[in-house]
């Protein structure tokens, strides 16, 4: 089952890129809406509210106001979730990223000069104002990279986060397709029961983080200085913690009900804590 996840960049005609490879191999391309949506439902959020921040046109005011950290939580999760399902081109939202430690997916960065994107842009909006197209890419980009770097700390434009960098001012979008289309028949890129296993303990520990950040949040009193690995849906927990043993038991417990968990090891020290100050 192929997945692929592809960067979005404006003007680079990464849109006909991906409409061209589903097409070819008969998956579905994941736009915007469906998962904004579901990030929407699990952090509670308007969904015009994650569109913006996802988007990079939310205000100074509503970036303050989102936590973006739970945000990429949910991000995450959704993204692995759909990679998990298979046949499925993921556009944007740092999927590349999320997903770089499983090999079978095929991870893609469709780019170009700022000129071609520029001639692009001018015609898609039917305007010769050369410097105005140039202003608007300049924005969506900086949106973006200000969205992405809050999210996961990264330089989305980072070769090193990608299999495969494609520029279409020197790669036509047919030959992009036809490249694509080979790639994802390359044996580096096939599934297998490891890379599944991999991509499923990813799934996982986003479910897991997840419910930790739902049921406890974070702070010194809660489990906000703990790690979580999962192994064939082993999860252990490790880090020292100083809130109340209840707590611990109770984090416990909720996770061993966690979709795909098998049971959960308990390695986190306890330190004492009283409001205030550490004993």
């Amino acid at each position: 089952m192929a997945v692929i996840a592809m960067t979005r960049e404006m003007a680079t005609l990464g849109k006909d890129v991906a409409a061209g490879l589903a097409e070819q191999l008969g998956i579905d391309v994941v736009h915007h809406e469906l998962v904004e949506h579901d990030i929407a439902e699990q952090s509670g959020m308007r969904e015009s509210e994650v569109h913006r921040f996802l988007e990079g046109e939310s205000s100074l005011f509503e970036r303050w106001k989102i936590d973006s950290k739970r945000l990429s939580r949910y991000t995450a999760e959704e993204i692995l979730a759909l990679a998990a399902k298979g046949n499925v081109l993921i556009r944007g939202w740092g999927a590349g990223y999320l997903l770089r430690s499983v090999p079978h997916v095929v991870s893609v960065r469709v780019c170009a000069p700022m000129s071609f994107r520029e001639q692009v842009l001018m015609q898609r909006l039917g305007t010769s104002d050369r410097a105005a197209a140039r202003r608007e890419i300049e924005r969506n980009d900086a949106g973006h990279n200000a969205i992405v770097q809050k999210m996961f700390a990264i330089d989305w434009q980072d070769a090193t986060h990608y299999a495969i960098v494609l520029n279409t001012a020197r790669f036509p979008v047919d030959q992009c397709v036809d490249y694509l289309v080979r790639a994802t028949k390359n044996p580096a890129f096939q599934e297998t029961a490891q890379s599944r296993g991999i991509l499923t303990d990813e799934l996982i520990l986003s479910r897991v983080r997840a419910i930790l950040d739902r049921s406890f949040g974070s702070g010194p009193a809660t489990l906000g200085g703990i790690d979580a690995m999962s192994s064939a849906g082993r999860i252990t927990l490790s880090g020292a913690a100083t809130c109340e043993e209840r707590t611990i038991v109770e984090a416990v417990r909720l996770l061993r009900n966690v979709e795909g968990v098998t049971d959960v090891d308990d390695k986190i020290v306890r330190i004492p804590y009283r409001s205030g100050s550490w004993s």
